[in-house]
């Protein structure tokens, strides 16, 4: 008789998990159907953000019916409960933290926001819900916070001062990204001659790739107090000069015919290269030692854009030089000697 009293709660503890699993099966499956046929993703993002949470969910649920029909002593029984909402509520806390960071990183990819989707902000984030979480567990313990908070204050003075560098960094870190000087995605050159695409901006550092494909990685603390050239601010779009010599012995009014019809002809021929601001073409710097100097104005769509430009308005340029008799002049210098007679 005893062990009937023992078994039967197990059973139908076990029965109930059973149960509970296969309902979960089925909804999964309604679920996945029905999300399938939406546009949206914010549902296939809750429908995985929660299923590996109701595993426990349903464990939970059959362990509570089970000591709930057993004649387990109260206290037993209240310790058990309350180890199985901690499961609980640290595994909703998982399945939040999940989705609203989900939820975080689809909303930046679709609306194409100059924000990291990895990194820093996902990451205080997702920290800022557990948190929660934790402490919403140790209020349900009834475990006062006053006492840890203030042991935090005391103890969090001390790592403070130990992790002066990496706490620079974090701050750091997170003034650049409220800042919005610098984002993910920019084309910027450091005051030492690196430039390159910022790939994250992490707790602790900035990564940038370079043209050549290396990566350079600088603490957030140096990055927030350099000077800092950005390619992308105030926009993309920006002008690119070439300076173009000729002899002195050409004709200005020619000369700058010439460029400016090469300057125009580009903006239909030559990719990236925009119509508006229309191309100038300007005598400057003007009177060189050996040479007439003209710059040509162009406008491009962002900065990488003006290599390949500069490439094949250049070859245009020399070509069409040479069918108008138009010449390059090579740098020359003249020397005057002056004889001197002695004369009695």
């Amino acid at each position: 008789m005893e062990n009937l009293k023992v078994l039967i709660p197990i059973f139908i503890g076990i029965i109930s998990i059973i149960i509970l699993f296969l309902i979960r099966g089925v909804s999964f499956r309604f679920l996945h159907l029905w999300a399938s046929k939406t546009e949206t993703k914010l549902d296939d993002i809750v429908i995985k953000s929660i299923k590996n949470p109701s595993i426990y969910w349903c464990i939970a649920i059959g362990f509570y019916i089970a000591i709930a029909l057993s004649e387990i002593p109260d206290k037993y029984s209240i310790f058990t409960n309350k180890i199985i909402n901690v499961i609980i509520i640290f595994s909703i806390t998982i399945a939040a933290s999940n989705l609203v960071g989900k939820i975080y990183k689809n909303y930046i990819i679709e609306s194409k926001l100059p924000l990291p989707t990895t990194g820093l902000l996902y990451g205080i984030i997702k920290g800022t819900i557990i948190v929660i979480g934790l402490v919403m567990i140790l209020s349900f313990l009834g475990v006062s916070i006053t006492p840890i908070i203030t042991a935090l204050g005391v103890g969090g003075l001390a790592v403070a001062l130990a992790l002066k560098d990496t706490l620079e960094n974090l701050f750091a870190g997170i003034h650049i990204l409220i800042e919005k000087s610098i984002r993910v995605g920019d084309f910027i050159r450091l005051e030492t001659g690196q430039e390159g695409y910022v790939e994250d901006i992490t707790w602790r550092t900035t990564r940038i790739r370079m043209l050549p494909n290396n990566m350079v990685v600088i603490p957030n603390s140096k990055l927030a107090q350099s000077i800092v050239t950005n390619y992308y601010l105030p926009e993309k779009r920006m002008a690119c000069f070439i300076n173009i010599s000729v002899s002195y012995n050409s004709d200005p009014e020619h000369v700058e015919r010439v460029l400016l019809e090469e300057a125009i002809r580009a903006t239909d021929e030559i990719p990236n290269v925009l119509k508006d601001p229309a191309p100038t073409v300007r005598f400057s710097p003007g009177f060189g030692p050996s040479s007439m100097d003209f710059t040509i104005v162009l406008h491009v769509k962002e900065f990488i854009d003006q290599f390949p430009v500069l490439h094949e308005m250049r070859k245009r340029i020399f070509k069409r030089f040479k069918q108008e008799n138009i010449e390059i002049p090579l740098p020359e210098q003249r020397l005057y000697l002056r004889k001197e007679t002695n004369e009695k």
